[in-house]
């Protein structure tokens, strides 16, 4: 499925914004307390665990977004949170959060600190990320980015974020990719600067360009080099190992060779872009050479569920359990 394709879908299933472009969107303030009381109970599956003792944790801090256990655990974001934790989750992502209104953006992040739950990337500049921007580097769109980058920081200050995904936008036909790359450099430069004194970090995710054609940004290496050269421990790699799969493959060498850039991580099996198990990739050996190598970020389930219903939704969770290296 094409990603703007599958960001759409997920929106109609209640994702409210995740998987990458539709970055945008809600959550209380004084009024938790009351919400929390009218939040209805999970309905539909219980959570692995649910109904005995709570769900064990995994070992790599893998994290759902909103909509992926929706049949078991209702519509109301905080209730499927809770579904997520008692399922053994420990972390939450959420590309549309920016465009949550604050009310709702406050209300979840005050659950996940309830729950001690950590908050993955959301989209820095969804507006941008799909135009010729980065690479052309225009002045207007420097002071629009770094726009972008101030309400951002914002957004993270209200669900406790530590980073953000920034897509690079399409290339400038008229110019050599040397040019783009060194106009790219610039403007994230500048608002690496913004995003260091908020201790917030922009991980930049190369997208395969089957599914994205045009794309500026599509390869791993190509990644490193911007990132070794803006020199920011706020600009870093987004390694988006379903994208990878397609652009690259040999996972695990690419990764060793961009770790110290490499910030975050997000997952999808391939063909179809569902849980692991349910295409070629390796998760199993994938997640334990992670581990091995002493991965402690979060890591993004950015893909659908290969089967509809509750019953899709426990064999997401079951999936996880068989991959995971405990």
């Amino acid at each position: 499925m094409e990603r703007r394709e599958f960001l759409a879908a997920a929106a109609v299933a209640g994702l409210g914004v995740t998987d990458e472009a539709r970055s945008l969107t809600r959550a209380g303030g004084d009024a938790q307390e009351s919400r929390e009381a009218a939040v209805p109970p999970s309905r539909g599956a219980p959570a692995p665990g649910r109904r005995g003792a709570p769900a064990p944790t995994f070992g790599l801090d893998f994290a759902p977004h909103f909509g992926m256990f929706q049949r078991s655990a209702g519509d109301d974001l905080v209730a499927q949170l809770r579904w997520m934790h008692e399922a053994g989750f420990r972390a939450l992502e959420d590309n549309g959060m920016r465009g949550r209104p604050v009310a709702e953006q406050e209300r979840i992040g005050a659950e996940m600190a309830r729950l001690g739950m950590r908050m993955g990337v959301f989209v820095l500049n969804p507006e941008t990320a799909w135009t010729t921007t980065f690479a052309a580097g225009e002045a207007s769109f420097r002071e629009s980015f770094l726009k972008d980058v101030d309400a951002s920081i914002e957004v993270a200050k209200r669900v406790n974020a530590k980073w953000a995904t920034v897509v690079l936008g399409t290339v400038a036909p008229r110019l050599e990719p040397e040019y783009q790359t060194a106009n790219a450099v610039e403007i994230l430069r500048a608002g690496a600067e913004r995003c260091e004194k908020a201790g917030l970090v922009m991980v930049l995710e190369p997208l395969n360009r089957r599914d994205h054609p045009n794309l500026f940004l599509t390869r791993i290496p190509q990644a490193f080099q911007i990132c070794r050269a803006v020199d920011s421990p706020s600009c870093k790699i987004l390694f988006d190992i379903y994208h990878q799969q397609i652009t690259e493959g040999n996972l695990i060498p690419n990764f060793d060779a961009a770790w110290r850039e490499v910030a975050y991580v997000q997952v999808g099996d391939n063909p179809g872009r569902k849980e692991p198990t349910t295409g070629e990739i390796n998760y199993a050996g994938v997640f334990a050479h992670l581990k091995r190598k002493g991965y402690a970020g979060v890591i993004g389930m950015e893909h659908g569920n290969s089967r509809p219903g509750a019953e899709g939704e426990q064999a997401v969770v079951a999936a996880y359990r068989a991959v995971d290296p405990r």
